[in-house]
């Protein structure tokens, strides 16, 4: 779906991909763009004596740089060559949130569950774009290269995820009020209530978007025949927002391709994930 992957993006990609050199070219672009910004934000912390943030973004610029070896490894792989920064033809749209690395220079209150979550979002365009690419393009040994790169990224954006929860409740170590005893529920009926939540959505909208939220609807109660016990999830869930829902059910299929070992289940799991990043994406442009 087109639109959903714009949605993150912003913008559609100006071209497509001519050649593998080309796809090699841009990867490394936007690699090396990224671990260069993570390396300028962990120095600017480091100036604002925020060692927990300079731990962050350090570690952010280093797996931006095994990225920038994968792609060079990889090009030298398949094309016997490193990447060509001249074949880049034209400006990607950007992956990096350059508002958030603003926030970031002149706030005293960021914190690195924060800083995590602006790194999640950059690699969920990054996965955008990859997926655009390879929806759209001719050639089918380019189509494969591009959704390698999806598919890496998805990668990426699993990981961040795993961090950020780990910041998340290292920030919010006071324990929780009780709320009941109620059995956890799967990402099947999640699914479900979130096919009704978008459903009350679709009332009020242009008739582009609405269609599209009806389609998001036939998709959740689609996924929800796929997610049958997937994940044990708070039942207090079902009374929240749909993008609060979405968001979840992200986790809970990342969280499972995380820790399965069967093949066909990873499988599975991450073409749930992929389709629910692409869907939040969707929701989350509803409110920008």
């Amino acid at each position: 779906m087109p639109l959903l992957r714009t949605a993150l993006l912003g913008t559609e990609p100006a071209g497509t991909l001519r050649s593998l050199d080309e796809l090699f070219a841009l990867a490394n672009a936007m690699e090396q763009e990224a671990a260069g910004k993570y390396a300028e934000l962990a120095e600017a912390m480091r100036h604002q004596d925020r060692a927990d943030l300079v731990e962050v973004f350090s570690d952010l610029a280093a797996a931006e740089r095994e990225h920038v070896d994968s792609v060079t490894k990889w090009s030298q792989s398949r094309r016997g060559k490193t990447p060509d920064s001249t074949l880049v033809r034209w400006e990607a749209p950007k992956t990096f949130d350059s508002d958030a690395t603003t926030e970031i220079m002149g706030s005293k209150l960021m914190t690195p569950y924060r800083a995590l979550a602006m790194a999640v979002r950059n690699e969920e365009r990054a996965f955008a774009f990859w997926s655009y690419l390879a929806a759209f393009a001719e050639d089918t040994e380019i189509k494969t290269a591009a959704e390698t790169m999806a598919s890496e990224e998805l990668g990426h954006v699993a990981t961040l995820r795993k961090a950020r929860r780990r910041a998340y409740h290292r920030e919010h170590d006071a324990s929780r009020p009780a709320t009941g005893k109620a059995e956890p529920i799967d990402a099947a009926k999640l699914e479900h209530r979130l096919a009704g939540q978008l459903q009350q959505l679709e009332l009020g909208l242009d008739p582009v978007r609405a269609a599209r939220i009806q389609e998001l609807a036939e998709q959740a109660r689609s996924m929800s025949l796929e997610a049958r016990g997937v994940g044990r999830l708070p039942a207090d869930l079902e009374r929240r927002d749909a993008q609060t829902i979405a968001e979840a059910l992200a986790d809970a299929y990342l969280e499972g391709a995380e820790a399965s070992h069967d093949p066909a289940r990873l499988e599975a799991l991450q073409a749930l994930a992929e389709r629910a990043i692409a869907r939040l994406a969707w929701l989350r442009s509803l409110s920008n």
